[in-house]
């Protein structure tokens, strides 16, 4: 039997968006055509943008679809020009951000993760335009008081990446003034290949893909209509979710799963424990034994874990993200993340506290 603990990676397609998505496929028209056929393509994709607006919190006219949240940074990065020309992105931040960034900035994060905005504020060469995630996809760790991409200081305009919190808790832009947000469809139960770039601002962004003018012509390219309407779909039930609470009882099962294994063994270190994460995300270090070994002797038990983000997957090295929190580059090596689904069981945790401790001890012994 094989056990899938791995949602902060991609998440299993919800039967809401695979229904939609199957009846997208007769839809044989062009949505840029005017014609019958063309307009009804159009109007699957005009739902899918108020179901994606309706789970952010903005307006339709907001909200432009693109192939990935990657292609929706480049976007926002794109627009540097108009906020002062530089960029940067926070050491902890996803590589889809981290490759524009035109300046490094030094490590601001504790070991829980807590940023030192104070820090941040005294910095004499600070970007004009800053990426920061709402909540890391390694850790979990959300920004303070689960609000979205407060500004730094006053000249900061924000990029925010909600890729992780979107479907899983509350999306807060009441306290904060973010310029752009970015998002994906698979994270949330919807499809691959889709993402959403969220424009706060009250200008057209400068689009990086040129042609027939779709997406209000911000997004050049025929859109991609049976994942737009997945997306859709996903988010509107992903909603539905948030708003019932039901993420709050895969907190409690996270919480069973860290209790289980630090009661057998106490040298084991949860990243950010003490600091607000999202309700499905443990990201567990045990020193010594490698994260990449753990994430293989745990899928020959029949569970699928992720040694860091799925997309630096491949890359046997430390995470950047435990490094840039002033975790050594032993621990940061030695990391695993376990992210909950919505279909995850309290015996699904069970069964794996009992399987990885199992390969601990045999690991301990072998290194004796």
């Amino acid at each position: 039997m094989r056990t899938y603990l791995d949602h902060n990676a991609t998440t299993p397609l919800r039967p809401e968006a695979r229904t939609v998505m199957l009846a997208a496929m007769d839809e044989v028209g062009n949505p840029s055509s005017v014609h019958a056929e063309g307009r009804a393509a159009k109007a699957v994709i005009e739902k899918a943008r108020g179901q994606v607006a309706a789970l952010v919190g903005c307006t339709r006219g907001q909200v432009i679809f693109t192939s990935s949240a990657t292609e929706a940074a480049a976007l926002a990065v794109a627009q540097k020009a108009r906020h002062g020309g530089r960029f940067a992105a926070l050491p902890t931040e996803h590589d889809c951000l981290r490759v524009w960034t035109d300046l490094d900035l030094p490590s601001l994060f504790d070991r829980n993760g807590c940023f030192d905005k104070a820090g941040f504020a005294a910095l004499t060469d600070a970007p004009a335009l800053l990426a920061v995630s709402a909540a890391n996809s390694e850790t979990g760790v959300m920004l303070p008081g689960g609000s979205v991409a407060a500004p730094v200081t006053p000249e900061q305009t924000i990029i925010c990446d909600i890729t992780q919190i979107a479907g899983k808790v509350p999306i807060r832009f009441a306290e904060t003034n973010p310029a752009y947000a970015i998002l994906s469809a698979h994270k949330l139960g919807g499809p691959k290949g889709v993402g959403a770039f969220i424009n706060f601002t009250s200008e057209d962004p400068e689009p990086i893909l040129r042609g027939g003018g779709q997406e209000m012509n911000r997004r050049s390219g025929t859109e991609n209509v049976i994942g737009i309407a997945g997306f859709g779909a996903a988010a509107e039930a992903a909603a539905g979710d948030v708003a019932a609470g039901r993420w709050e009882e895969i907190a409690e099962l996270r919480n069973i799963l860290e209790n289980s294994l630090e009661a057998h063994e106490k040298k084991t270190i949860f990243v950010g424990k003490d600091s607000l994460r999202l309700p499905n995300t443990s990201c567990i270090i045990a020193d010594g034994w490698k994260g990449e070994t753990q994430v293989m002797q745990m899928d020959l038990a029949g569970f699928a874990i992720s040694a860091g983000s799925a997309c630096s997957s491949g890359k046997v090295k430390a995470s950047t993200v435990l490094r840039a929190m002033g975790f050594g580059e032993s621990e940061a090596s030695c990391a695993i993340r376990v992210s909950l689904g919505l279909e995850t069981t309290r015996d699904d945790v069970l069964r794996f506290a009992d399987a990885w401790l199992a390969k601990r001890d045999r690991h301990e012994q072998r290194a004796a």
